[in-house]
């Protein structure tokens, strides 16, 4: 099939690049096929796939082939572009007098889809498909190839055989297709975003309460996670969650409760995980009788999580504007996200990125982990030990083992856990 990608969210890229290996012929909408963006260029196994793709003819750019002459239109904009959706959308039905297919992946808000579908044209077999965009970053690529569930919001026998014949190669093999209407489709993401939410923000506020009780949330999660009613899922206590994509379907999800409902529910859950972004830093203030002026403080991780290069909502931002605030000089490291922290701080005379972890830590006055890369998870204590001015770990995402840095001369804190 000829398909056209619109946008350049990460979803759209990698369906482009999977959709090219299986003899598709995409087009590339209104960018560089080479994506510059880090967090799509750290996606394992993307830009290689894509790169073979573009070498092999089939993944063309807009200026090679004329995107209005594909038969399928794949949208993965940016979160709350409608407008650019509609115009898109409108255009096509001006030039398609025949059957056309179009597959919103993009965060534009539960009825969007319909919205959409509405500038089409049903008696030319012209129909809108919703496929909620569930790929986490550092995983989408499997995700995608091989997904447990595939979700769709369609209302056309037409359309659905069409779209079940294009996602054949990913589905074949045990896939459960739940076929639903657009509106719920799109609801459902809201939905399962939402609970997402309210489990990190439950496992956050017991961690603030084991430290008042003097109780170890690691241990009351492992106990909870053994009931089959609650799981392990999306119940690792830390310093707050960030993300853009998540953050703003959880806002939306608020803003339509609060409309609708007059509930606050997620509402609250959004601005308790803003204040829980400062934890590390409110810990580390305390410590020091909350004068950190001139202390050299050093921040090992600042994507939002584990896998991207973004640090779009991250703690790391909250934390790090503190500690300026504060006066404190910040060493900062990051295997990945380093230059996407830059483009949002500059050159500034307070902070100074680093190479390396261990650079950072170096006659540091405290560590702080904010990002629980895998490269953070066994450092050489005795390094560390020796390389830092004062041995002081703020621990935001419980990686490390309490009592084993107390027994190594390490003052610990970490996140609803037994300090020393």
């Amino acid at each position: 099939m000829k398909i056209c990608v619109w946008g350049d969210e990460l979803a759209g890229w990698i369906a482009a690049a999977q959709l090219a290996s299986y003899g598709n012929d995409i087009i590339k909408a209104g960018s560089a096929l080479a994506p510059a963006e880090s967090a799509i260029r750290i996606e394992p196994g993307l830009m290689a796939q894509i790169e073979h793709n573009v070498a092999d003819g089939r993944i063309r750019s807009s200026e090679e082939a004329d995107p209005f002459s594909a038969e399928v239109h794949w949208l993965a904009i940016g979160p709350g572009e409608l407008d650019a959706a509609s115009e898109i959308v409108t255009h096509l039905a001006a030039v398609h007098q025949g059957s056309l297919l179009v597959i919103n992946q993009s965060n534009l808000g539960t009825g969007a889809s319909d919205a959409l579908q509405d500038r089409l044209d049903t008696e030319k077999n012209q129909h809108v498909v919703y496929l909620p965009d569930m790929l986490q970053g550092g995983q989408a690529m499997r995700q995608f190839a091989h997904p447990e569930v595939m979700l769709v919001g369609c209302e056309s026998d037409s359309a659905r055989t069409m779209f079940t014949a294009l996602m054949r190669p990913f589905t074949r093999e045990g896939t459960e297709v739940r076929l639903m209407s657009r509106r719920e489709a799109e609801f459902t993401k809201f939905a399962i975003t939402g609970m997402l939410a309210l489990r990190l923000g439950y496992i956050n506020e017991l961690a603030m309460l084991a430290d008042h009780v003097g109780v170890d949330i690691e241990t009351v999660r492992d106990g909870m996670s053994t009931d089959q009613r609650v799981g392990p899922y999306y119940l690792s206590p830390g310093c707050g969650f960030g993300g853009q994509h998540f953050t703003q379907y959880i806002e939306g999800l608020a803003g339509l409760l609060s409309k609708t409902r007059g509930s606050t529910l997620l509402e609250t859950v959004l601005k308790q995980n803003e204040q829980h972004k400062e934890l590390p830093f409110r810990k580390l203030w305390q410590h020091y009788h909350c004068d950190l002026g001139g202390r050299r403080i050093a921040v090992w991780g600042l994507a939002f999580k584990p896998g991207v290069a973004t640090v779009e909502n991250a703690p790391s931002l909250r934390v790090v504007d503190a500690l300026l605030a504060q006066g404190a000089t910040v060493h900062l490291h990051d295997p990945e996200a380093l230059e996407d922290f830059r483009f949002h701080y500059g050159d500034h005379e307070q902070l100074v990125y680093c190479d390396k972890p261990y650079e950072a830590v170096d006659n540091a006055d405290a560590l702080l982990l904010l990002t629980a890369w895998p490269e953070y998870w066994s450092p050489n204590y005795t390094e560390l030990h020796r390389l830092m001015r004062e041995p002081v770990i703020v621990d935001g995402r419980n990686v490390y083992d309490p009592q084993l840095l107390h027994d190594l001369g390490f003052t610990y804190y970490g996140v609803g856990r037994s300090s020393h």
